[in-house]
C-alpha cells in the first residue's frame, strides 16, 4: 500500500519541476481555411503524351 503523503509529496516536486501541461488548443484555431484558387489555363497548355514521354525516360534510368 502506497503512503499518500509520499505521492503528495511526489506530485509537488513533479509539478515544481515540470509545472502543468499546456492548455488544450481547440481545433478552430489550429485550422486555416482559404478559399481554392481558380485553374490557370496556362498551366493546363502543354504538349498531350509529354508525362508519358517523361515517365518512361524515368523507367529506362531506373532500369
Amino acid at each position: 500500500m502506497q503512503d499518500h503523503g509520499t505521492q503528495d509529496g511526489d506530485s509537488a516536486v513533479r509539478r515544481a519541476r515540470f509545472g502543468a501541461l499546456p492548455e488544450r488548443i481547440a481545433h478552430e484555431d489550429m485550422v486555416e481555411v482559404k478559399a481554392a484558387s481558380p485553374r490557370d489555363p496556362e498551366r493546363d497548355t502543354g504538349t498531350p503524351g509529354a508525362g508519358n514521354l517523361l515517365a518512361c525516360l524515368a523507367w529506362d534510368l531506373v532500369l
